[in-house]
This record gives C-alpha cells, structure tokens and sequence, in this order.
C-alpha cells in the first residue's frame, strides 16, 4: 500500500448556489391562551431571550477558509485551513491558522491566499479573498512545522468576525480524548473543505462531508498518530478540520462524550496502484496542540 499526500492542481470553476423552497404556511390555527396568563405578564418587563447552544459545526464552518496560490494561467493549487483561538502565555489574544504542511510546502511563491468572507448589510456574503504573505524575502516558510507530523501553525491577523470565529485552543482533542470518549471505528466524523476547490456556494464557504472511522486501534496517539475515516477525499481536502458533534451517529450503547470536539487535521489519502480507496487519513488534533505550543519556543 501506498500513502501519497494529497494537493490540488485544477483550473478555476464557478460553483453552484443551492435553491431551498419556502415551505408551504400551515393552514392549523395558532393556540389560543386564556386572558389569565396574558394578564399574568407585566407590559413593562421584556420577554426572556434564551441563546441557542453554541453549534461546533457552524462554528467551524465559520472558522474555516481556503488556501490558494496560482500555479499556472489557468491553474492554482488549493489546500484548506481553520482558525484557532491560542492565547500568548501572557494571556493576550493570538489567531493561529492550521492546515497540512503540505499544503504551505507546495506553494513556492511569497504570497498565498486567504479565503475571507464579508457579511453584506442585506444579509448575504461576499467572498473577500486577501493576500497571505507565508514566506519570507530568503523563500523562507514563515509557519511553524510539527517535528515529525504533517501540521503547520501560523499567527495570523485575521479581520474582526473571523478573530471572533476562531475556535478556542481547549476544543482540540487532547492524547486521553478518544479513550476517555469512548471513540472507536464505525463512530462518525465530520469533515469540512474545499474538494477540488469547490465551495459551498459563492460566498466561499466550505462544504461539509461525513465520514466513519475505519481503523483501530485510535490509541495511544504515541504508537497511531494517525487514524483512517472511510469517506471520499479529493485534492484540496488537505488541512480542513476533522470533528465530532452530537449530530454523528456513534455505536450502539456508547455513551456520548459531554461536548463536541476536534479530532484532528486531514492530511492524506489512501491509494495502492495508484488508485484512490476514498479512505483519507486523519492526524490527531494533539500534534495541533503541540504545534501551536512551539509558537511560544524561544527563537534560536
């Protein structure tokens, strides 16, 4: 078998916007209170506004962004990347992007970029693409590599809403995660990038795919620091974030864990011949952490 990283070359292509139909307006009469309970309620004190429990999904969606750079007239190359929250050790608020190393390797020149997205005042999108400067004027990468994994980290100036959509560093699956979980193949796993360098829609979204693990043993990360996810991974999949939330089926009698997570960073495909499994291979999200944490290392 052979594993080969996987990274994308591909000419441009619009992508197409999904059309959702209004449902049709219920013909059921709305319920009725008697006069007691209206009465019951002060006309001066406000209504109660409960906030939604925050959604890991949307939230991720929202801290997701494409990595491109031109490769040809025609042509770029496109990896993706997520936003994580990762204060300095003097607590002061620090934005770190994390994708493959890979996929920052394979782009030679000085600038890539980054796929921002504006908020119109009518309530649509924009997508707001921004040059990323990732090498130095020596061609020297300005990201930090994990030693021995394929993860790169970079402090970034993100705009506003995207600082603020930066997922906090404790949402990343430590080493005891996956056992303490209950974590084990056949459990599902979501998946958000830009296969082939689509987008959800014009706005530059990312799209969201569901895969199931598919190897085990999962732990300790020591001896398998990477796990497999049976679903269908193409070229531009590269750095997108791998996690869980209680809208993924697990097995039958698990327990669910108490809160969604990151499991970690897609980073390959599989392939024997030369011919794709559609089994991608996942790095778990502590060599995120602990590449984030060599940002803070003393510069040699």
């Amino acid at each position: 078998m052979s594993w080969r990283r996987f990274m994308m070359v591909t000419s441009c292509r619009p992508d197409r916007q999904l059309v959702r139909r209004a449902a049709s307006p219920s013909n059921e009469r709305p319920q009725e209170y008697p006069p007691m309970f209206a009465l019951s309620i002060p006309q001066d004190v406000p209504p109660v506004v409960v906030a939604p429990p925050w959604d890991l999904t949307v939230g991720l969606i929202d801290a997701t962004v494409q990595l491109d750079q031109p490769s040809g007239p025609e042509t770029r190359t496109v990896g993706t990347g997520f936003l994580i929250q990762a204060p300095r050790p003097d607590g002061s608020s620090r934005v770190v992007l994390v994708t493959a190393a890979h996929v920052l390797e394979q782009m030679g020149q000085p600038e890539a970029r980054i796929g921002w997205r504006t908020a119109l005042p009518e309530g649509g999108w924009r997508f707001d693409p921004e040059p990323l400067v990732i090498r130095d004027a020596l061609g020297e990468g300005l990201w930090t590599r994990h030693p021995d994994r394929d993860v790169a980290v970079m402090e970034i100036a993100a705009p506003a809403a995207f600082a603020r959509a930066a997922i906090p560093l404790g949402w990343l699956a430590d080493e005891t995660a996956f056992e303490a979980w209950q974590v084990g193949p056949g459990d599902e796993l979501l998946s958000l990038g830009f296969p082939r360098g689509l987008s959800a829609n014009r706005a530059g979204f990312p799209i969201l795919r569901v895969g199931r693990i598919a190897s085990w043993p999962l732990s300790p990360v020591s001896a398998f620091p990477t796990f497999l996810l049976d679903f269908t991974v193409f070229p531009g999949n590269s750095g997108g974030p791998v996690f869980w939330t209680p809208g993924a089926r697990k097995r039958p009698g698990i327990v669910e864990p108490a809160t969604p997570f990151i499991a970690g960073l897609l980073s390959q495909e599989v392939r024997v011949n030369d011919e794709p499994l559609d089994i991608g291979v996942v790095t778990h999200a502590v060599f995120v952490r602990e590449a984030i944490a060599r940002l803070d290392l003393p510069v040699p």
